[in-house]
């Protein structure tokens, strides 16, 4: 089994490098099932029907979301009737739509969960707890097990990658929106990232406009953030895994850019 990890689209831009380089990595590196973190790619927050459909239809099999699920209302019409779009499942009881599901592939059961942090993030439930019921509900029901853990601090997507190694394929960080240089398969075979990247504008600063953030920064005042222009990358993680035996043998980390 061959599987794509791509990181944070961001707006149209990522869209754009979805759209112009998926399918020349996913032939690269013949990929089997390809997932993607969707949280930023309606205008750089949320996403809604018409961009989920663009993206599953351009090669991704499932989306991923994290704290900004919400930030687009239209998701509300469809985040319980599209089974491949993910939101973090340690929301409280009752929240629209679901935190993990369980994908039949014809190299195997392949379940994506999708957890939010909570150092610099909201205060949702403990993800750590969240992940381990939920494991535990699932037990001989899946083959293959990535958890996207969407969170801000490197020390909890450790402490939330070793807690889990050997009990699931592979934690892969998303959120920062920077790509991490150390992938690894820990100790255990669990596959890791601190963070897959961003797949959006290059030239910008966490896929926004330069001068509008530095702006902020500068005058301490609200300032209206737009995506940036130009240039467009895409980033994450290749991972191969045993058909024998469901671990991972290789984890490489991927950064392409595509210039105007």
């Amino acid at each position: 089994m061959r599987m794509l990890v791509i990181g944070d689209i961001v707006g149209r831009p990522g869209r754009r490098a979805i759209k112009e380089m998926l399918s020349e990595i996913k032939d690269r590196y013949a990929v089997d099932f390809t997932v993607a973190n969707g949280e930023n790619a309606a205008g750089g927050r949320g996403i809604n029907r018409e961009v989920t459909d663009e993206l599953l239809s351009s090669g991704i099999d499932v989306l991923t979301m994290g704290n900004h699920v919400w930030d687009n209302k239209e998701i509300f019409d469809l985040i319980d009737d599209q089974p491949r779009l993910i939101r973090p499942c340690n929301y409280p009881p009752g929240t629209p739509g679901r935190g993990y599901n369980i994908f039949e592939t014809p190299t195997g059961r392949i379940a994506v969960i999708n957890a939010s942090g909570r150092v610099f993030m909201d205060a949702l439930e403990c993800p750590f707890y969240k992940v381990n019921e939920i494991l535990e509900d699932l037990k001989g029901q899946w083959d293959i097990c990535l958890v996207d853990f969407h969170a801000e601090a490197t020390s909890e997507k450790r402490a939330f990658a070793y807690y889990f190694d050997g009990r699931v394929t592979a934690v892969l960080g998303t959120h920062t929106h920077i790509q991490t240089a150390d992938e690894a398969i820990l100790g255990g075979g669990t596959a890791y990232i601190t963070d897959l990247g961003m797949t959006g504008p290059t030239d910008s600063i966490l896929g926004m406009n330069k001068e509008q953030v530095i702006k902020k920064f500068l005058t301490q005042r609200p300032v209206r953030l737009e995506v940036a222009k130009g240039s467009v990358q895409i980033q994450g993680v290749f991972l191969e895994i045993s058909d024998a035996d469901k671990r991972v043998v290789k984890i490489e980390r991927f950064s392409q850019d595509r210039k105007l």
